[in-house]
């Protein structure tokens, strides 16, 4: 059954199915449905890949073709507004690109613009305006940021305060988390999206990993396996509270040891895809974000595939 909304100034009130619809002039506006929001994911390695898939997050089920990359790549960082994801960098060498889809459509990426240093294994995060790119491997502790929303070349950021790559991102709409890194580190970091300056310590993941992506709701983020220490494969999933500092805790474990999974959120709900574990994963699971426990099968990708970016357009970085 439909809900009447109450008169606004300037709107006309009118029936709606799950989210607010008013009429702006005679035009019908229907704001954003957390529920529709959608996990893409894009490229990979073994072999390199252009391809990006997606899934409705908030549903269960195997990925669906979207479109192409504009070149075939892996380890890029990736980052949505609640309309538009924007991939940047990656390898096998490094790159500067930039490049954008719409996401509630399917179709292949525009380029967006380039990065101020050419870099892969860079994560990447966002809140509705802006995006930053965290340091690759070449720009070991450079980041960048791209107001979403527009075409052009990315701005420097400021620095980590550790130099490394290959770490996992999430945030809130106003802080930004970098966790992990190459050599097995188990460093977390935080910036304010919204301004700009250099990385400060947040405090520790349980165990020493890279590879380990992040995914958040609007107050807490999670960090999904990894290549730990003990140079193995790791199952296990962290989780920090956004808006304090300090140690991550333990999540639960995913069905399988991995690095490199693909990751995305709604504001309930995290998917993890892929990666590389005892053979290359084409599985994905998820987790509910304001629990703990171990993660559940969702689906599966449309082949296996490992270290390719993952975004959506419902993470925890969107209000």
């Amino acid at each position: 059954m439909g809900i009447t909304k109450m008169s606004k100034v300037g709107f006309k009130s009118t029936t709606y199915q799950k989210s607010t619809s008013f009429l702006v002039g005679n035009a019908a506006y229907i704001p954003f449905d957390p529920e529709a929001a959608r996990a893409l994911f894009a490229g990979g390695a073994e072999p390199t890949k252009n391809s990006i898939s997606y899934v409705t997050i908030a549903t269960t089920g195997n990925a669906v073709d979207f479109g192409d990359l504009t070149r075939g790549t892996y380890a890029l960082g990736g980052a949505g507004s609640t309309t538009r994801g924007v991939f940047g960098g990656g390898g096998a060498t490094d790159s500067n690109v930039i490049e954008y889809v719409t996401i509630a459509s399917i179709g292949n990426s525009i380029d967006f613009g380039d990065l101020t240093v050419a870099r892969q294994y860079n994560p990447a995060l966002s809140n509705a305006t802006r995006a930053v790119f965290g340091s690759g491997s070449t720009a070991n502790n450079v980041m960048d940021y791209i107001t979403i929303a527009t075409t052009g070349n990315a701005t420097d950021f400021g620095d980590f305060a550790v130099g490394r790559h290959a770490t996992g991102a999430c945030g809130s709409t106003t802080r930004g988390l970098f966790a992990g890194g190459n050599g097995g580190q188990n460093i977390i970091e935080y910036i304010t999206i919204d301004t700009t300056g250099n990385a400060t310590d947040f405090g520790d993941l349980t165990v020493l990993k890279q590879s380990s992506y992040g995914a958040s709701s609007p107050t807490r983020g999670v960090w999904f396996g990894g290549y730990s220490d003990a140079n193995s494969n790791s199952n296990v999933i962290d989780y920090s509270t956004i808006a304090t500092t300090g140690n991550a805790t333990d999540f639960g474990d995913l069905t399988a040891a991995a690095q490199g999974k693909a990751s995305g959120s709604t504001h309930t709900r995290a998917v993890s895809s892929g990666g590389f574990g005892a053979s290359i994963l084409s599985t994905i699971d998820y987790v509910t974000i304001a629990t703990t426990g171990n993660a559940t099968n969702f689906g599966n990708l449309l082949e296996a595939n490992g270290v390719n970016p993952g975004l959506s357009n419902g993470h925890g970085g969107l209000s």
